[in-house]
């Protein structure tokens, strides 16, 4: 790491151990949200595909276009892979190949790093509000092809007047419903005054991972950058300057962190990595949602067949709080909460996670890493109702003693319709009588940490390491 990045690492930590700031506790942030959720105004309302106004099926590929050309499209394709346990099959798929921002203004406030979060209202938010990053806007959105305002505080993100670049990384969203989608997760600090509007509130990162604890109340987004955060300095041997007040997983997960021994070395892993990618082609092939088989189309969705994976629906949304005041658009919507999950265990004294290699048709590599289990919006499920996972089990019915974390977070609000998911992290005491199959290794904190400044862990994964509080 350079000293700018060892520097931020730093200051991030200390806001992850602060859990009260300048601005109040968690409690005071819940009433702010509460209050914000009064004074705003969105909702949204399943139509059918006719009502969809400047949406409308592509005459031949039957695509779901806007007028525009311009946001996203809805589109079907063919998938061929050796890796998944599905070898072929078609499927509904976003299309949106623009970098949106996902960016988050940072500025020390009484010697600690605080994080400037907006209370923001998605059509799919379960809540109707969540805890959003500072910006959070498509290209298409921030360069107003909607013709609606430009998000606040933009500036901050663009021109680098304004701020110095604490992180700036490409990450991929969700490979199994988005074609090749990537976001900037960027984080920025200001050393001049920022006025902060009403829908805006400085959190040190402790409160926000704390927020973490409570369902679908703080957003994928904001989770993405949260998990680009580095909390350490693997040069720095921070693990023997790990806070006495931390609990014992917290020391646990800094010292995997700041840990440079693992099973397997970071050479080995690259190389784990690149042997699945060269053995495990993955073939992608755009036919149109029109001719996609297995699913059956009617005036309300596009389904699966057996009713599973999830289904593309029509909303229309009315809101006081946006760039735009109504629209309607095509959006994903899910059969049933899934469950994304990370068993962790310590190997020779230090954490490590359990991750998985994966095929994700929407991710430009054909291979991602994810965590131990991921069943959600995707293909690998094997049998309706039947997860082939050996580990399925171990972390669906794991005691309450061993949980570390377990609570229902819902997926990015502007694409899925109330879409969630069980986020759990279970901690086993030995890992030796496991037997792990191909596809599966056992990484430190620190090399996962490493493949997110790669871009190579999945968001679901991300959402996993920032859920993690230290407090």
């Amino acid at each position: 790491m350079s000293e700018e990045i060892a520097s931020a690492a730093a200051g991030f930590l200390e806001s992850a151990l602060t859990e009260d700031s300048s601005s109040g506790s968690a409690a005071d942030v819940l009433d702010w949200l509460e209050s914000m959720r009064a004074q705003q105004h969105l909702v949204s309302t399943p139509i059918p595909f006719r009502e969809l106004g400047e949406w409308s099926f592509e005459d031949g590929s039957g695509d779901l276009i806007h007028k525009s050309g311009k946001f996203f499209r809805i589109s079907g394709i063919r998938v061929e892979s050796a890796f998944a346990d599905q070898p072929e099959w078609d499927q509904p798929i976003i299309g949106q190949p623009e970098i949106g921002i996902l960016g988050i203004l940072s500025r020390e406030i009484g010697g600690v790093v605080h994080l400037l979060m907006q209370a923001k209202m998605e059509p799919g938010n379960p809540l109707g509000i969540q805890l959003a990053p500072t910006v959070q806007a498509t290209h298409s959105n921030y360069t107003q092809v909607h013709n609606g305002a430009r998000p606040p505080y933009l500036e901050y993100f663009l021109h680098r007047d304004r701020s110095r670049v604490l992180i700036d990384q490409l990450q991929w969203e969700q490979g199994s419903a988005f074609l090749r989608k990537r976001n900037r997760n960027i984080v920025v600090a200001a050393d001049e005054e920022v006025p902060v509007g009403e829908r805006f509130r400085w959190l040190t990162v402790g409160q926000v991972k704390r927020l973490l604890a409570y369902p679908n109340l703080v957003s994928m987004d904001a989770r993405s950058v949260l998990a680009c955060m580095p909390l350490v300095d693997p040069g720095t041997g921070l693990s023997h300057k790990i806070p006495r007040h931390v609990n014992e997983f917290a020391a646990g997960v800094l010292g995997s962190y700041a840990s440079l021994d693992a099973t397997r070395d970071d050479q080995d892993v690259q190389q784990w990595l690149a042997d699945l990618k060269r053995r495990n082609p993955l073939k992608v092939r755009n036919i149109g949602l029109s001719q996609i088989k297995g699913w059956r189309q009617s005036e309300r969705d596009v389904r699966h067949i057996d009713d599973r994976f999830f289904s593309v629906i029509a909303v229309k949304v009315e809101s006081d709080s946006r760039e735009v005041a109504r629209w309607a658009q095509p959006i994903i919507a899910s059969v049933a909460t899934g469950l994304i999950a990370l068993l962790i265990t310590r190997i020779d004294g230090a954490l490590h996670a359990l991750v998985k290699a994966r095929a994700e048709p929407g991710s430009a590599d054909s291979v991602t890493v994810g965590p131990t289990i991921q069943r959600a919006l995707d293909f690998h499920s094997g049998a309706k109702d039947v997860d082939h996972s050996p580990f399925f089990d171990l972390l669906a019915n794991a005691s309450e003693r061993d949980v570390r974390y377990s609570c229902v977070q819902s997926e990015e609000g502007g694409r899925f319709f109330r879409v969630e998911n069980l986020y759990r992290i279970v901690e086993i005491e030995e890992a030796d009588h496991l037997s792990i199959p191909p596809g599966y290794i056992w990484l430190t904190f620190r090399q996962m940490q490493d493949l997110v400044r790669r871009g190579l862990l999945s968001v679901e994964a991300r959402t996993l390491l920032s859920c993690i509080s230290l407090t």
